[in-house]
């Protein structure tokens, strides 16, 4: 079964989606986006919700997770 991970973060700066993405990435889980939230009044994003995705390790017959 896919399982899915929204990670918000409110202050988008470079140092934050870094971390974020290699937080989430060592814990098994691979990165499948990014969306920005914009503000009408700035060029810069107020918000962005990083997207990862995780194939539960139950769903794999153990000869195909050794193969």
């Amino acid at each position: 079964m896919l399982h899915y991970k929204v990670v918000e973060l409110s202050n988008v700066v470079e140092e934050s989606i870094e971390e974020a993405l290699n937080e989430w990435t060592a814990k098994g889980w691979q990165f499948d986006g990014m969306q920005f939230a914009m503000r009408e009044s700035s060029k810069r994003p107020s918000m962005a919700f990083l997207l990862f995705t995780k194939e539960d390790e139950a769903d794999f017959p153990v000869d195909s997770i050794n193969n």
